[in-house]
């Protein structure tokens, strides 16, 4: 019974929803141009990490990369910002929108989950960490530059050709461990689900020479642990330099993050070694190599130079839960997750109820490519269902898009008692719904 009125709240919540804003046109000429902004901070000291230790330096510069696609009748952005999230992204879309001309459903500003790089916002999703005595001009800076970066790019686009294809790369890996006797704890589970897919989307010029790479993946950026305390790009920074330095940094490589809400690096920082980077490294080339392969395979005679760009959004909401003392959750705030993180155990979530969340569904089209957003961390089984479902082959998900609400599980994951349900701040049986059948519902409108 309880369940039965769960999804009865669910269905009334749905109802309530705002009409999805839906923007587009019809096909024309493809132009794009891409920009890549150093946001390293002059003074890092003055900011934090996602475990909220301030910075004493600089390890590698971080970036926000900026890509502007127009078809001569609408236009679409995607921002990739090396950060571990964008708390919410609404008044800087409202601001861009207006600024840019492009409407805010067609706007993608997306994080690429780095945990050793400084929040884009003031307090996270759990309401807990501030970004440091610096991170009101942090924000207000970047902001200001993303503003001038997408404006460089609307005054340099150019005719190009786009192209998509798909590789694999084994980097990443479930890290709900089973444990013996029940439950589960942070770790590794080499046969639980993980989406081992590289997106690859390859803008170029219409003489073949590459512009831009829209790369996703998904896994999250914590190869360097809470130990560190000084400011890198992660593994999307490695990824992209390395691919940027192969095409003699002519090309914008933008890392997107997709469902790696339960999906680890398969190295992380051991607690009990000297510190060491070389895994990000390491790592960054194996999945930047897998990139350039992938781009290079594109068959030239498969790449548009004409689409149809088209977005919408709209906003959900479900049933919420207080903190159950989950892993690495609001009442865990130095968990880790992947090899060398925390040894608790999860159980089946008997959370309390807490006030309703909202969270940003999203679809950017151009032409049968389908570029759907999630302001939250979702789990790889959701997105498997989703794409399933979607009616084009080419549905990528970009999470972490336009805010961050937290974790975002399965329904199955609360009764497995896995270490996202107790993180997540919805109550079963809405985000999974929500996402799979929200996300279809405006890619169907298209």
């Amino acid at each position: 019974m309880k369940q039965t009125r769960l999804i009865a709240t669910a269905a009334l919540l749905w109802l309530a929803i705002s009409a999805a804003q839906a923007i587009g046109a019809q096909a024309g000429p493809l132009s794009a141009a891409a920009v890549k902004v150093d946001i390293t901070p002059a003074d890092p000291s003055q900011l934090t990490n996602q475990w909220g230790v301030p910075f004493a330096g600089v390890h590698d510069r971080t970036y926000a990369r900026v890509l502007v696609v127009n078809n001569g009748a609408a236009s679409a952005v995607i921002i990739a910002i090396d950060t571990v999230e964008v708390t919410n992204a609404a008044e800087f879309v409202a601001r861009l929108a207006r600024e840019t001309g492009i409407p805010a459903a067609n706007i993608a500003v997306t994080a690429t989950h780095d945990h050793n790089a400084p929040i884009v916002g003031m307090v996270d999703a759990s309401g807990m960490h501030h970004a440091g005595p610096g991170g009101a001009a942090f924000l207000a800076k970047l902001y200001d530059d993303l503003v001038k970066a997408v404006q460089q790019a609307q005054a340099n686009l150019q005719p190009v050709r786009l192209g998509v294809a798909t590789g694999a790369s084994s980097i990443n890996v479930n890290r709900d461990q089973p444990v013996p006797g029940g439950g589960y704890r942070m770790g590794v589970d080499p046969l639980g689900p993980s989406d081992k897919t590289v997106w690859v989307l390859r803008f170029e010029s219409l003489s073949g020479e590459p512009i831009a790479l829209l790369i996703n993946y998904a896994v999250h950026g914590t190869i360097i642990g809470m130990r560190n305390n000084l400011l890198t790009g992660e593994i999307a920074g490695a990824t992209a330099r390395f691919v940027e330095q192969y095409y003699n940094n002519k090309v914008v490589a933008l890392w997107t993050l997709g469902a790696a809400g339960d999906q680890a690096p398969i190295v992380s920082d051991p607690p009990d070694q000297p510190m060491n980077f070389e895994p990000v490294n390491v790592l960054g080339q194996i999945l930047g190599e897998e990139v350039v392969r992938v781009a290079g395979g594109i068959d030239p005679k498969a790449m548009i130079s004409q689409a149809r760009i088209w977005g919408a959004e709209r906003y959900v909401t479900c049933p919420g839960q207080k903190d159950s003392g989950g892993v690495g959750g609001p009442g865990v705030p130095g968990a880790q997750s992947g090899p060398g993180g925390p040894g608790q155990l999860g159980s089946a979530i008997q959370a309390a109820d807490a006030r309703p969340v909202s969270f940003r569904l999203g679809v950017i089209m151009i032409d049968k490519i389908a570029l759907t957003e999630v302001s939250a961390e979702v789990v790889t089984k959701i997105y498997q269902e989703m794409r399933r479902q979607s009616p084009f082959t080419n549905t990528l998900m970009l999470t972490l898009a336009n805010g961050r609400v937290g974790y975002i599980p399965d329904d199955a994951a609360y009764d497995e008692g896995k270490p996202e349900s107790g993180m997540a701040a919805l109550k079963k049986g809405c985000g999974e719904t929500m996402i799979v059948n929200g996300l279809l519902d405006l890619i169907r409108q298209y």
